[in-house]
């Protein structure tokens, strides 16, 4: 037996995004009852639509991050490899760090320990509660904890090149240093933002993770759909 785990945000608009970007615009375009102008269909049976505006940037919602959105240089979103964006999958119990707190190497193997799986190769999702607590106030934008370089370097030593965070970035929302991006950009890393539900995958062992993106030309990223098959 498996069981899918949604793992994503809702998209509205004026949803909080990152401290950078503008809020999301989502309303509707087209409605039934304004199609109903256009006359189409036959008599007695009118064929009415709906249609939505979408207007946001590339990192508004559940997103991954492609090597262009910090590398002038590195690979858009469509040119990077899919089996990047899907895998073997596993989830850390990183409920005790506070808001603005640090992920630290030593968080990383304890929670690797409490897993029961070693990490070689996988994506590795961190649950911190974060969601849970603040969304969709303020404090989701502004008390993310922070995935410090050197439990970036753990994870890149066992083969990990994708992780995953709760809120909206895996560095602290009240400096500008960037330095788990900067690393990350260094060691050919990228990650997903603002998933949701990871409570549901802790203890799960190792699952599969899909977080596939738009193919959008030359995108800095792009908001997904990810999900986990967890086997009960």
């Amino acid at each position: 037996m498996s069981r899918i785990v949604d793992l994503s945000l809702t998209v509205e608009d004026n949803m909080p995004a990152h401290k950078l970007f503008q809020r999301p615009i989502y309303t509707v375009h087209m409605s039934h009852e304004s199609a109903r102008a256009d006359n189409l269909g036959v008599p007695g049976d009118a064929m009415t639509f709906q249609t939505n505006f979408i207007g946001m940037v590339d990192h508004v919602g559940t997103h991954v991050d492609a090597y262009r959105h910090v590398s002038p240089t590195g690979l858009a979103v469509d040119e990077m490899p899919l089996e990047l964006f899907m895998g073997k999958a596993l989830c850390f119990d990183l409920r005790h760090i506070p808001d603005l707190g640090e992920i630290s190497v030593a968080d990383m193997e304890a929670a690797e320990t409490k897993c029961g799986v070693r990490v070689e190769g996988h994506i590795v999702l961190l649950c911190t509660g974060f969601h849970k607590r603040h969304y969709p106030s303020l404090d989701s934008v502004w008390k993310n904890p922070l995935l410090t370089v050197e439990a970036t370097r753990w994870l890149h030593a066992r083969g990990s090149r994708m992780h995953g965070v709760e809120g909206p970035s895996t560095d602290r929302p009240t400096d500008n240093i960037f330095a788990q991006h900067r690393l990350c950009r260094d060691l050919g890393l990228s990650h997903w933002e603002w998933l949701v539900n990871l409570e549901e995958l802790v203890g799960k062992g190792e699952f599969q993770f899909y977080g596939a993106p738009i193919k959008f030309k030359g995108g800095s990223g792009s908001p997904v759909r990810a999900f986990a098959i967890v086997s009960e």
